[in-house]
C-alpha cells in the first residue's frame, strides 16, 4: 500500500527494501533489469531512463483523480500470432506500461483506493507465474514474486486467480473506472469468429463480463491517463531526444550513400536506428521512390530507383518504449533538380513557420496549426507556379493527411486527447507537412509524380521549443553537402550505452 501524502518517502523505503530483497534472491525477470541488463537499464529504473520513483508518482497521481472507494483496472495485451507457432512483436497496453513499466503479455493491474483511507491506494499486478516449461521456449518470465519484489506491486497473484480476485473486490467497490476495447465491439472479424476472439482476449472479456454482472458505476480511465500522457516529464522527454538523435544520425548516413532500391534503403535505416541504440523501428517504415510517394503509407517497399526521383522516408526508432517520428524527402543522386528544388522549399518553408509557432504562449492547438498549414502551403505553391489554386484544392488533393500528431509510448499518442486542445508545455507533437502531385494535367508538369514529407518532433515549450530530431538534416545545402562528403561526425558502429551519447 502507498500512502499518497508520504509518496517521497515511501518510494524511499520501498526502495531500500527492494534492495535488500534484490540481494537475498536469485533474480529472474521477463524484461530488462539492472539487475540482468545494466547496460539498458540504470540502477533505480524500472525501465530505461524512468526510475520507480516516477512510476510510483504516475500511479499516485491517478489515484488522486479516483473516487474514494473506487478501482481502477488496465488489462494489458496478448501475444499476437501470425501462425501457430510464429509470434508478432508484443506491444503492451500503454495505459499499462505507463503506470507499471511492466512488459510482459497476459497481465492485468488493479489500482484500488480504499472508502475508508482515501489518502491511500492498493497497486495490485495478476500476472503469469513462472512456469519452467514455458520458459525453456519463451525466456524467462519475472513471476508473481518479481513483480512485487521489482515493480514494487503491493498485491500479486497468478492471473489464473484473475476472476475470484475481480469478483471479490467487485463485492466491496461499485466504482470502475476502466475503458471498454471499442475497437473489437467495430471489427467484423469478432461477430464471424466470437470464440476464436474471445479466446484471443480472454482476460479483457472476463473483467468485461465480472462488469456486466454487477451493478457499478463506471468512468473511463483514459479520461484521466490522456492528459497525463499528453504532456511529458522531464525524464520522457530525454528519452525521446535519444530516440530522435539516433534516428536521425541514421538519417544522415543514408543521404551519404547511393540506394538502388526501397528495400536496401529500408534495411540500412533499420540496421542503423538497432545499431545506434534504439531498441526497434517505432512502426512499419515508408520508403517511397518517385511516384510511390503519392501514397502516404506506401509500405511495401519493394520498388528500384529510377534517375533522379525523390525518395521519400517516413521511419524512426523506438526506444524504452517511447517514439521517434521522421519523415524526409531528398533525391536518390543527393542533388536537387530546380523543380524538386522548388517544391520541396515551398514544403519546407511551411513547416519551419508551423514549428515556430509551437510554443504555449502561441496559444494555438494542432488543429489550429493545421489550418495556417494550409492556407501558407497555399501560397506557397501559387508561389511556384500552381495557378489558381485554392486552399480546397490543397486540402482535397494535394495534402490531403493532417499536420501532426502527439507522439510518446505510441507514434500517434493519446488519440483521445483532443486535437483543439491548445498545446502545453511538455506536449510532443510532430509537424508533418505534405505535399503530393499526381500525374493530371491541373497541375504543373514539372511537378508530377513527386510527393515530398518533411517531418519533425516537436517538444513544446512555454515560449521556445525544442526539435526532438533535429540531427537529421534538411536543409538542402545540408543534404547535397552529406551526399558529396559523408557524415564527418565520427559514429560507432554499434552503440551499447545510448546514455553516453
Amino acid at each position: 500500500m502507498f500512502k499518497m501524502f508520504a509518496c517521497s518517502s515511501r518510494i524511499v523505503k520501498r526502495s531500500l527494501l527492494n534492495e535488500c530483497c534484490r540481494r537475498s534472491i536469485s533474480l529472474r525477470a521477463g524484461q530488462p533489469i539492472f539487475e540482468t541488463r545494466p547496460n539498458l537499464v540504470k540502477k533505480g529504473d524500472i525501465t530505461p531512463g524512468i526510475s520507480a520513483a516516477e512510476y510510483f508518482n504516475r500511479r499516485y497521481r491517478i489515484a488522486e483523480q479516483m473516487e474514494p472507494g473506487s478501482i481502477a483496472i488496465v488489462a494489458g495485451q496478448r501475444t499476437k500470432f501470425a501462425t501457430e507457432s510464429v509470434f508478432y512483436y508484443f506491444q503492451q497496453n500503454n495505459d499499462l506500461f505507463y503506470l507499471t513499466g511492466w512488459d510482459e503479455p497476459d497481465s492485468v493491474c488493479i489500482l484500488e483506493k480504499p472508502k475508508s483511507d482515501p489518502t491511500s491506494a492498493i497497486f495490485h499486478m495478476i500476472v503469469p507465474p513462472s512456469n519452467p516449461e514455458k520458459e525453456l521456449w519463451e525466456g524467462e518470465r519475472t513471476g508473481v514474486e518479481g513483480v512485487r519484489d521489482i515493480f514494487n506491486a503491493d498485491v500479486s497473484m497468478p492471473i489464473g486467480s484473475l476472476p475470484s480476485h475481480l469478483s471479490n473486490l467487485m463485492s466491496r467497490y461499485k466504482t470502475v473506472y476502466y475503458d471498454f476495447d471499442e475497437t473489437q465491439k467495430a471489427d467484423e472479424f469478432s461477430k464471424v469468429f466470437p470464440l476464436m476472439q474471445a479466446k484471443d482476449h480472454r482476460y479483457r472479456y472476463s473483467i468485461e463480463n465480472i462488469l456486466r454482472e454487477n451493478n457499478v458505476v463506471l468512468h473511463s480511465l483514459k479520461s484521466i491517463t490522456a492528459p497525463m500522457r499528453a504532456i511529458k516529464s522531464d525524464a520522457e522527454l530525454r528519452m525521446m531526444r535519444l530516440a530522435g538523435k539516433i534516428s536521425g544520425r541514421a538519417y544522415n548516413q543514408a543521404y551519404a550513400r547511393r540506394f538502388k532500391s526501397e528495400k536496401g534503403l529500408q534495411a540500412f535505416l533499420e540496421y542503423r536506428f538497432v545499431s545506434g541504440g534504439c531498441n526497434r523501428d517505432s512502426y512499419i517504415p515508408v520508403v517511397a521512390g518517385g511516384e510511390n510517394a503519392l501514397c502516404i503509407h506506401y509500405t511495401r517497399n519493394d520498388n528500384l530507383f529510377k534517375g533522379n526521383e525523390f525518395v521519400l522516408v517516413d521511419a524512426a526508432g523506438q526506444l524504452g518504449g517511447y517514439c521517434a517520428d521522421i519523415s524526409r524527402t531528398w533525391p536518390v543522386s543527393g542533388k536537387f533538380t530546380p523543380a524538386q528544388r522548388d517544391l520541396y522549399e515551398a514544403l519546407l518553408n511551411v513547416q519551419r513557420k508551423c514549428i515556430n509557432m509551437c510554443t504555449e504562449d502561441a496559444n494555438v492547438s494542432i488543429n489550429d496549426l493545421h489550418y495556417k498549414s494550409v492556407a501558407m502551403l497555399t501560397s506557397e505553391l501559387r508561389n511556384i507556379g500552381f495557378q489558381g489554386l485554392t486552399q480546397w484544392d490543397v486540402m482535397q488533393k494535394l495534402y490531403p493527411h493532417y499536420l501532426g500528431h502527439n507522439l510518446g509510448l505510441d507514434v500517434h499518442d493519446v488519440p483521445s486527447y483532443s486535437k483543439t486542445a491548445k498545446l502545453k508545455k511538455g506536449q510532443v507533437i510532430t509537424m508533418e507537412p505534405g505535399v503530393y502531385v499526381s500525374d493530371d494535367p491541373m497541375w504543373p508538369a514539372a511537378y508530377r509524380g513527386m510527393g515530398v514529407r518533411i517531418e519533425d518532433d516537436i517538444a513544446v515549450g512555454k515560449n521556445t521549443n525544442v526539435n526532438l530530431t533535429i540531427e537529421a538534416a534538411k536543409e538542402i545545402a545540408d543534404i547535397e553537402s552529406i551526399a558529396v562528403n559523408g557524415v564527418t561526425t565520427k559514429m560507432e558502429d554499434e552503440v551499447t550505452d545510448v546514455f553516453s551519447l
